[in-house]
């Protein structure tokens, strides 16, 4: 996937939440002032109406959020800063 003006892009995400499973690499979106920002995590869990996300965060590797399925999921400030 190239971006434009850069060079390739480092990622593959999956922006088919229909197919969505574990293992997928996403973005996904922060709602209030982060919602324009895009972020990458690694989906975990895959349910009818949500997904749970992997920060990949290496200080907290255990650490999960819980977003909407869509395309680009959302993750609210709480969750992603909790």
């Amino acid at each position: 996937m190239k971006t434009e003006g850069e060079g390739d892009c480092p990622f593959e995400f999956n922006f088919d939440e229909t197919t969505f499973k574990a293992g997928d690499t996403v973005s996904y979106r922060v709602d209030g002032g982060f919602s324009d920002m895009p972020f990458v995590g690694t989906l975990v869990e895959v349910g009818d109406d949500y997904v749970i996300i992997s920060a990949n965060d290496p200080s907290d590797p255990d650490r999960k959020m819980r977003g909407t399925r869509e395309s680009r999921p959302v993750v609210s400030m709480n969750e992603a800063i909790g």
